[in-house]
Parts: C-alpha cells; structure tokens; sequence
C-alpha cells in the first residue's frame, strides 16, 4: 500500500492542461481495505486494518482512517492497534481482491491496449493511440475514474504526465480519489519542487546519502554537480537521478509482463527457536513457490531464503542454480542449505522463500538425466489434486501440523493465471 495517509493531497482542476502527456498512471485507493468495505458496507468510514487478527499478524493494507493515526504495511498488527486502538482488524480475502482487480483491469483494456499492470492495484496505460476515440488523456482519465467507480463502487487515483515516473509521482500526490496531471511544459517545475526522495529508485539509503551532503529537494538535485550524485549513489544511479530530475524517462508502458520473482513469506504466531520448525516451513514455502512457478510457467535461476529475527533484523541468503528449477524437492533443499548458512542466535519472527532469476520452463536443452523426473511426477499429482480438491486438500506428510503463519498473502501478490 501507499506511504501516505491522503493528507497534503493535490489535484488538478477541470480543464487543465494536459498538453504533451500520454502515460496514465492509475492506483486503486486502500485497494483491499475498500474492497472488505464493498462486502461489509458497515465497515466505511472506520479505520480498518488488512491483516491476521491474531497474535503476530502484519499489516497487509489499512484504509486511510487508520493510516492517519500511523498505521502502515508490513507493521505488525498489534503496533497498529496501539496506534490506533478503534480500529477494525479484517482477516485477508485474496480471493476477493484477485476479483476486483481482474473487473478493474478490464476497464483498463477497454480504453487502450498498452496496458501495464504494476500489481494487483496498478497499472500504467499508454493512451496516445486512444485520443480519437476516447478524448485527450486528461478526458480520458477522468471518464475513466468515473467507470471504474460506477462498474466496481471502487476509487482510484490517476497521475497523467508525458512520462512513467512524472505520472507515479502525480498519482501518489493526488491520493485518495483524485487527478493530477502535470503537463510537458510544466514537468521541470512540478519536479523540482519535489523532495529527493520522490525519485524513482531512491529508497532510504540513498536518500540519506544525497540529504547528508544538503541535497534534499529535486531542486538541489538539478543544480549539483553530476560527480557529487556519483560519489553519493554510484556512477549508474547517479545517471538515473540525474536524468529523472530532468524530467527524462525513455521506459515505455510495456504490455508483456516479465516477472522478476515469486516469494511467499510467513510471520509466526510465536517466535520460533526450533530448527526442526524452520526447516518444515522451509519445505512448506518451497512447495508454495514451486507451485506458483508452474502455473505460470516459470523456472527460477536462483533460490533465496530471508529471515527476520525477534529484533526485526532481516537477514537473506541466495544461491544461483546450475539449471533454472520449478520443482518443490528442488528449491526446499536449496532452501534447506541457505537456513543452515544463517546463525540461529535468537528467534525467528518470520522466514520467506523465494525464486529469483525467472525463465520460461522448458526453455533450456533437455539434459540426458534428469535426476528430478521422479519429484516431477510427484508435483504434477499434487497439482492435478489440488486442482481438484483445494490448496489444502493434499500436501507433505513432512509439513502436517499445526498452521504457524498469521493469513499470509503472496509477497507482490499478482492475480493467477487463468486455466
């Protein structure tokens, strides 16, 4: 979800000029919060908070009544209610959200075919192709903010500029449930007005970084010398930024998707000092992931495992495979050895594994052995019967027990493929 709360919001009036834009950028508003208000409408205008209801729960998403009192993703649920102790705790429905999106989404298809879906909530959408049919892009993003809420009692934010970055930073701005566009003339100055750390790929670090040597604004940004950006973020993000604050992005809306990875995390209902525990979720993660990269085709280079202790130290390990891999037995041994590489010197709070590095499966030479052909055969029977019968319907006998994670979602979640 958004950083922000809605406070400081910014929109454009009617008729503004959108001269030389093309790209919109569209952010559903507290996307899953406001789709449990479409089942519960009793729940509107309350702070609400998307996440495990019980012990160790993580904030999954909260709507803006919550995220003013602090509350933010990936915070545990019981340090949001102490932020906001009124709050309503709303066990996640991925199901539900997965609907949404999809109906959101084809609205988005209906306005132009360059669509380029972000996440489960956004997409950029290049709509120069669509001007005689649909309007100028401002028109067309304000027709489109209307049919989305009429078709789905949804709301969204649409930035629209001549450019990716510009458009995600319009639409952050203008959230929730508003407009702004910024045009071509006018994109130096909409920038410079900018905190640093508004820039695409500055994250905490480099932001630290580029304020500890006084440059705090996109302003400050423009007038230093390019030698300072390199020394304070290496010579190829200190060519982005420079570039960026510039108002330069050649990224264009890209229509096939390529993804990068798939992950499944799990926060612990107690903390967990048992390597035998551990090495069960490993093996129930693996299996997760594996499955994800079937469905959608996919094989994954490297195998990542993350850790992050009572302390919240987060800690991670990964390790690049001779042959990219979708098989669960695979990445749960890879995943295995990554867990015994980690010092286990307090407990465990939550443990993820991920697959990096993705390639079509198939896609390399056949080998002369394959020494997985067995655990192949073994994950296409678990995916013919929990096509079947449920998720849950079959598993390991090695990963039976009590359930430990706190209603996770898929980290990035992405709708799943259609069969």
């Amino acid at each position: 979800m958004g950083r922000g709360d809605g406070t400081g919001r910014v929109v454009s009036p009617d008729g503004a000029d959108d001269t030389g834009t093309r790209i919109l950028h569209v952010d559903m508003d507290a996307f899953y919060a406001s789709v449990e208000v479409l089942y519960d409408p009793s729940l509107r205008g309350r702070p609400l908070i998307i996440g495990g209801a019980e012990g160790r729960g993580v904030v999954s998403s909260a709507s803006y009544e919550a995220r003013r009192y602090g509350v933010r993703a990936a915070m545990p649920v019981g340090q949001a209610l102490r932020l906001c102790p009124n709050a309503v705790v709303v066990t996640p429905h991925f199901d539900r959200y997965a609907a949404a999106s999809r109906s959101v989404m084809e609205l988005f298809h209906e306005v132009t075919p360059l669509v380029e879906p972000l996440s489960i909530d956004e997409a950029f959408l290049d709509v120069s192709g669509a001007r005689r049919l649909w309007g100028s892009p401002g028109t067309i993003a304000r027709d489109l903010r209307a049919r989305v809420l009429a078709k789905t009692g949804l709301t969204c934010s649409i930035g629209v500029a001549a450019t990716k970055h510009v458009a995600k930073i319009a639409s952050t701005l203008s959230k929730p449930d508003g407009l702004l566009i910024v045009s071509l003339p006018d994109t130096g100055a909409f920038l410079a007005a900018r905190p640093v750390r508004a820039l695409w790929g500055v994250g905490p670090r480099a932001a630290e970084s580029l304020e500890s040597r006084g440059i705090r604004t996109v302003a400050d940004v423009l007038s230093s010398p390019r030698s300072v950006l390199d020394r304070a973020l290496g010579k190829a993000m200190g060519e982005r930024i420079w570039h960026l604050a510039r108002g330069v992005d050649p990224r264009e809306v890209e229509v096939t998707h390529v993804e990068k990875s798939v992950g499944h995390e799990e926060t612990f209902l107690e903390d967990v000092t048992d390597p035998v525990v551990l090495r069960t979720e490993v093996h129930r993660l693996a299996d997760r992931v594996s499955s994800r990269l079937r469905a959608a085709g996919w094989e994954a280079r490297t195998i990542a495992l993350k850790l992050r202790y009572a302390d919240f130290t987060t800690v991670s390990r990964s390790l690049t495979l001779p042959e990219p891999t979708n098989v669960g037995q695979r990445i749960g041994e890879v995943g295995l050895s990554l867990l015994d590489e980690l010092p286990l010197t307090q407990p465990v709070r939550l443990i993820g594994v991920r697959g990096e590095r993705l390639v079509g499966a198939g896609g390399g030479p056949t080998p002369l052995w394959d020494d997985d052909a067995e655990w192949r055969a073994v994950d296409e029977a678990l995916d013919g019967a929990r096509a079947r019968f449920g998720r849950a319907a079959v598993t390991r006998a090695s990963t039976l027990g009590p359930r430990r994670d706190v209603n996770a979602l898929p980290t990035n979640p992405r709708l799943p493929v259609d069969e």
